[in-house]
């Protein structure tokens, strides 16, 4: 199979400038590796008509192309529940009937790491499960044999993560993020992860998995994000973020594209271009931080 790296939005909304440069440099690392390109929509949880569509668009408007079909989560459920099934025949997964409010208010369980699921409904017995069903559909956890777990990533290092009994299938059904990343990354072929720095503390959770299965733990390259001028994630509610919305403030793709790649202390142009000076020791390591009215002004002042 051959290797690859991947961009995996959430058809949510539009992408921001932020998901652009991200989508960006996932395209630089695999493109500079001599590995193919995959887009996955993940579309499990989020989906907005239309977005899908506007989001592929923005993708070819600023250099990004992929190979291959565009492969879409809710065409791959037999897949998930295959894996969830052989977990649990083989004791490692039980179910959950705890609602948020009382996973937050459950004291910790001892020697757990903070943050970790306390294990209220671990070891429930027979009786007690048969309670707990009447009253409400149940999540699927899985029973994790560690509490932590030590990644590899190109830009951060060694990183050690919180592993706990994590949800695989939330109780509406639906296929938890943390076993359709893995499922999907190995089952593409997605040997190299690059993504937002924001997803660097539950990469240990899905390494972890991907061990218990047998499968191939990707390398992994966390990038830092775009902030806002108040230092929070940027957003769409910060203004002019979007392909569409900077146009209608006079700024091309191209544009867009070029302050990205000047972000990234890249020269401007043809995607394709920057491959001749893309070098990942030399990424800003740093957050960047876009101020939209000051920046579009500044582009088109240039």
């Amino acid at each position: 199979m051959t290797s690859a790296g991947r961009f995996a939005p959430s058809p949510s909304g539009e992408l921001h400038v932020g998901n652009l440069r991200t989508a960006m440099l996932a395209w630089l690392f695999a493109r500079s590796t001599g590995r193919d390109f995959l887009l996955r929509v993940e579309d499990l949880d989020r989906a907005r008509a239309g977005a899908e569509e506007v989001q592929l668009r923005d993708l070819e408007a600023v250099g990004v192309t992929w190979d291959g079909a565009v492969v879409r989560q809710t065409d791959r459920a037999g897949l998930y529940d295959d894996v969830i099934q052989r977990l649990t025949d083989a004791g490692l997964t039980y179910e959950c009937f705890c609602t948020r409010r009382e996973i937050q208010e459950a004291p910790s369980a001892p020697h757990a790491p903070q943050g970790a699921y306390p294990g209220t409904c671990r070891n429930l017995s027979t009786a007690e499960l048969e309670i707990r069903r009447a009253s409400r559909p149940a999540a699927i956890r899985l029973r994790s044999e560690t509490h932590e777990w030590t990644v590899a990533d190109e830009l951060h290092g060694p990183y050690t993560g919180i592993v706990d009994d994590f949800v695989l299938r939330r109780n509406d059904g639906v296929t938890a993020y943390n076993l359709a990343v893995v499922v999907d990354d190995a089952e593409q072929g997605v040997d190299q992860v690059v993504r937002g720095d924001d997803l660097l503390s539950s990469t240990p959770r899905q390494a972890y998995l991907a061990s218990l299965l047998g499968l191939p733990v990707p390398e992994y390259a966390h990038v830092p994000l775009v902030l806002n001028h108040d230092g929070a994630r940027l957003a769409k509610r910060d203004g002019a973020v979007t392909l569409g919305d900077l146009a209608a403030v006079g700024l091309s793709a191209g544009e867009v594209r070029d302050m990205i790649l000047e972000s990234l202390g890249l020269p401007a142009g043809p995607l394709d271009d920057a491959l001749d000076t893309f070098d990942p020791a030399g990424l800003p390591r740093r957050p960047w931080v876009w101020n939209g009215h000051q920046q579009t002004t500044l582009r088109k002042g240039a």
